[in-house]
Order: structure tokens, then C-alpha cells, then sequence
């Protein structure tokens, strides 16, 4: 699809990669490039496997360019949310494999999709704001209100918590791990079950479960993008 984001079709089974060289941050050209990648899943009416280079899933937003303020900071933002709006109300199953790190915007992605399934091993989950010193997004916070069990949500979003793949499962952040070399295999072999599930009950009974969290993230999305604004205005 482009220099970040490669597709490949497979009978159908879409696999979307990131790779950037280097932690796959969300940059507006990586979010350009997945968007056009999940088009083309689109069109071809592929069950979707979103993934990244080894050892990396996504370190999230460039906190350079986030931090700078201006419309591309602004744009980047609520693309990266619009992104995770989008994977969540998908038309066909979306499979995220995490291979390795998940960091802030990159825990909302992984958050937002139908079955996450990571690599087992010293990688860190974590959405880190808090302890970066930016107050969590809305959008975010309503993206991980739908997927962590109550506990982990509060100590995930207010205390910054670190969590291993393995503690990721029972936070509600991963749905398995599994060791690195499985991972392949067991991706495949998932996306072939979900492959066989009837698209159209898919997608609509995946409208009707997340409306109201749809909703609410959708919201959330123009009050962070007018906070921010505000916050950059001079």
C-alpha cells in the first residue's frame, strides 16, 4: 500500500503490516496508508489481521509532532482515533496480532479490534500518559472502557499500569498470548474461524453491541479535537 503499511490478500484473509523500521509510530502517513489498506480489505470483503514489524505492534502518536501543537498535531490525533472508530465498527472481523510492544495509541488500536492475540514474552503494554505527563484523551478513555474489566481500566488509565502479554489476557487487553513462534500459526488458523462466521450477522450484530460505545468514542473524538485545539490556539 505504501513505504509503511504492505497488504497482501490471501484467499480471504486481508494481513495489514506496519512497519516503519523502527517502533511504527502513528504518523499521518502511516494513518493515510492503513486507511487505505483497510479501503482495499474493504473492497475485497476480507477478514482483516492487523499486525507489525517483530517485536513491535505500535509505540503510538510521534510525541514530537503531537507535542508541537498546529493542524497536522491536531490532525494526527483525531485521525488516530477516527482509526480506531473505524476498526471497531469494520464490516468484517478484525484480528489484531500484536507481536511485541503496544504503547498509547497503539493500545487504543489494539483495544479496537474483534480478537487480539499477542506474543508472549518481555514485551510492555501500556498506555502511558498519565505518566508522561499528557491527561488521557476522552476517545480514549472510552475506547478502554469497552474492553478492560473495571479494575484494570482505572489502574490502566489513571495509573499509567505496565502490563506483560500474559497480564494483558486477564486485564481484557489481549484476548491470548501465545509464545513468538505460534504466533503465525495461530493467527492464521484464527482468521480462517472468523473467516467462516456470516459477514452480514457479523457486522450487524457488531453495530447493535457497540452503539453506545460508538457513540461515545465518536463524541469524545470532537471534544478532544476542540480541547486541543484550544489548548494550541496561541
Amino acid at each position: 500500500m505504501g513505504a509503511l503499511v504492505t497488504y497482501q490478500l490471501e484467499e480471504s484473509v486481508a494481513t495489514i503490516t506496519m512497519d516503519d523500521g523502527k517502533v511504527n509510530v502513528l504518523s499521518l502517513q502511516m494513518l493515510a496508508e492503513l486507511n487505505a489498506a483497510l479501503d482495499q480489505a474493504e473492497a475485497d470483503r476480507a477478514v482483516v489481521v492487523l499486525t507489525g514489524r517483530e517485536g513491535m505492534f505500535s509505540a503510538g502518536f510521534d510525541l514530537a509532532v503531537l507535542r508541537a501543537g498546529g493542524d497536522d498535531s491536531a490532525a494526527m490525533l483525531r485521525g488516530g482515533f477516527e482509526l480506531a472508530a473505524r476498526v471497531l465498527a469494520f464490516p468484517s472481523p478484525v484480528l489484531i496480532v500484536c507481536p511485541g510492544h503496544a504503547i498509547a495509541m497503539g493500545v487504543f488500536l489494539l483495544l479496537s479490534g474483534d480478537y487480539r492475540l499477542g506474543a508472549d514474552g518481555p514485551y510492555k503494554i501500556i498506555a502511558n500518559e498519565v505518566a508522561i505527563g499528557l491527561t488521557m484523551p476522552w476517545a480514549a478513555i472510552e475506547i478502554c472502557r469497552q474492553r478492560l474489566t473495571p479494575a484494570n481500566f482505572n489502574r490502566a488509565v489513571i495509573l499509567s499500569e505496565l502490563y506483560t502479554p500474559a497480564a494483558a489476557v486477564d486485564a481484557g487487553l489481549l484476548d491470548r498470548a501465545v509464545p513468538p513462534a505460534d504466533l503465525h500459526d495461530v493467527a492464521r488458523s484464527t482468521a480462517e474461524t472468523l473467516a467462516a462466521l456470516d459477514m452480514r450477522a457479523h457486522a450487524a450484530t457488531k453495530l447493535r453491541v457497540r452503539d453506545g460505545a460508538l457513540q461515545a468514542i465518536r463524541a469524545a473524538i470532537d471534544v478532544d479535537d476542540a480541547a486541543f485545539r484550544a489548548l494550541h490556539s496561541g
